[in-house]
């Protein structure tokens, strides 16, 4: 799991958005970023941690920790 103390390179609050869009943002992010960055990821759609899963497995980004904290779902992508 994700130490607390983890540098996170790019942050996207995409609280209030539902599927597809919390992905969508995250995907243009991570398309500027460079290989082993990190990005989190903070969304309030329950539907975001089967779509982050599927995603990393696809694409080859890293999901490094997922987890909900207060109706929040976190996520924390490396990009490959």
């Amino acid at each position: 799991m994700l130490a607390e103390g983890c540098e996170i390179d790019e942050e996207l609050d995409a609280s209030g958005l539902t599927c597809p869009l919390p992905l969508l943002k995250a995907k243009q992010l991570l398309n500027g970023m460079a290989s082993g960055e990190v990005l989190k990821v903070t969304c309030t759609d329950p539907g975001s941690v089967r779509d982050f899963q599927v995603f990393c497995q696809q694409s080859g980004n890293q999901l490094l920790e997922s987890r909900e904290d207060d109706d929040k779902f976190l996520y924390w992508v490396q990009k490959a």
